[in-house]
């Protein structure tokens, strides 16, 4: 249960990023129909389902810079293994927050049976099924007080019916929905709901609604995924009465406004989370929306498609640099090793994804090999690093070596000098160009191996620039294989 909550945590922190997004963007828009802005949610949902996604240079997420492990396309801000870590830390994309949150978590304890965070962890994700659960019973009671109130309602007309049991029109099922309207409507009031009604049916929105609402039960903990469900909710509401005013005219602006604001004074006190539609909250702004609303031309309709879907694209993908994170980087400063960049990613565990990343694109790989993600092992120890790399010019990569081992040897024994708590470090090299053999050549090298080789414990040769550069000489003359 508490890998499930992680995994919905740092869901909803990406969804929250997702979220403010949409919220500016929404507010930038807010001249344009907000059908337009009603689409935006999309991504936000998304998020909020599915916990990963593909990669591009186009996304809107580049702004941060999450943990993750980049070989499952997982937006990791919380590691999944917090809890084993000796001092655990999250990132929360922006350098101050994650600093201010770090210092409060507190660091693994020796001789006790369950370190500090595993029991804040196991705490947070009962608090968080606890509070799902009563949601979810809140929600179902008033469906069902729901269902009490319309069980007694006479047929009107197709699949609208009537009762002196409510105030205000809705939407009611799923399977089959139905429009339920009070008693004592005029003809003028009718034509109204039944087209903003009719709408909400033929948008499947008595579906989308309530999927929302369960997506808000799941992330309750989320004070901005209630903000995104009403914002939603709002927006849904205003498509429909634009739909109506664009379908009859300018001239019903007068009289639907009123309709509007004469069921908000009679509305009856009925349980969030229902499915209404006509008549709930937001009744100031729908009113001044449909008085304020002119019909698009067809320009702006175009081009507010293609900044949605846009927009939509770029939110729910994730940003590029996370596959690339792992290429050499091109500022090389000494024997074909970035020195600046190893000794500011230099950390005492192996669960810090960022600066594990940082260390192995400050490495010296010969030309002809792409990053292919990495693979943390900190459930146990030993604790392992696996970094995959696939050879993307087979004639220059064996040209240049890129299978001696003595390569990926070399470049283990910095970063168990430079990883204070990782026990051994993979390297799995594919190659799919069809030029070379096409299995996968796997070098591994232990801390065991490395305190041998060099009669003293690795971490003691890179405690500074200079002892660094001292450790990368030696390594050119020693034999490692």
């Amino acid at each position: 249960m508490t890998n499930l909550f992680l995994i919905i945590l740092n869901m909803s922190i990406t969804a929250t990023y997702v979220a403010l997004a949409v919220i500016v963007v929404r507010f930038l828009l807010r001249r344009v129909p907000k059908i337009f802005s009603y689409i935006l949610w999309l991504a936000v949902g998304i998020r909020l389902v599915i916990p990963v996604s593909f990669t591009s240079d186009f996304s809107l997420l580049r702004l941060i810079q999450p943990q993750a492990i980049t070989s499952t396309r997982f937006m990791e801000f919380v590691p999944m293994d917090i809890g084993m870590l000796k001092y655990p830390v999250m990132d929360a994309g922006f350098r101050e927050i994650s600093r201010f949150v770090n210092s409060s978590l507190p660091a693994a304890t020796s001789m006790v049976s369950a370190n500090p965070m595993q029991i804040i962890v196991w705490i947070g994700s009962i608090i968080w099924v606890s509070g799902a659960a009563i949601l979810l019973l809140y929600s179902i009671a008033s469906y069902l007080k729901m269902l009490s109130r319309v069980r007694t309602a006479t047929l009107v007309k197709d699949n609208v019916f009537e009762t002196d049991q409510i105030t205000t029109p809705f939407v009611f099922g799923m399977l089959k929905p139905k429009i339920y309207i009070p008693i004592g409507l005029s003809e003028h009031e009718l034509s109204y709901i039944l087209l903003h009604e009719q709408t909400h049916i033929m948008r499947r929105d008595y579906l989308i609604k309530p999927f929302a609402y369960l997506l808000l039960i799941v992330h309750w903990f989320n004070p901005l995924m209630w903000l995104s469900y009403a914002l939603m909710s709002k927006d849904m509401e205003m498509s429909c009465d634009e739909r109506v005013v664009s379908k009859m005219g300018d001239q019903i602006k007068g009289g639907y406004s009123t309709a509007l604001l004469s069921f908000s004074i009679r509305r009856s006190n009925l349980l969030t989370g229902s499915p209404l539609a006509f008549g709930e909250s937001n009744v100031k702004a729908r009113i001044k929306n449909i008085l304020s609303y002119r019909r698009p031309s067809s320009w702006m309709v175009a081009s507010s498609i293609i900044v949605i879907a846009a927009l939509v694209v770029g939110c729910t993908a994730n940003p590029k640099f996370l596959e690339q994170s792992l290429q050499p980087s091109p500022q090389i400063t000494y024997s074909g090793y970035n020195i600046d960049k190893l000794m500011k990613s230099k950390t005492l565990y192996v669960g810090d994804a960022s600066k594990v990343g940082g260390l192995i694109g400050g490495m010296s790989l010969p030309e002809g090999l792409e990053g292919k993600g990495m693979e943390l092992q900190t459930t146990a120890e030993p604790y392992g690093v696996t970094i995959n790399y696939e050879i993307n010019d087979a004639t220059g990569a064996v040209k240049e070596g890129a299978l001696s081992g003595e390569t990926y040897y070399r470049n283990s024994v910095l970063l168990l000098s430079l990883i204070d708590n990782v026990g051994s470090i993979t390297y799995s090299i594919v190659d799919n160009t069809g030029h070379n053999d096409g299995t996968a050549h796997n070098f591994t090298f232990t801390r065991e191996q490395a305190d041998k080789l060099l009669g003293e414990d690795v971490r003691h040769c890179a405690t500074d620039e200079t002892s660094l550069r001292n450790l990368i000489d030696r390594l050119k003359s020693l034999p490692l294989y």
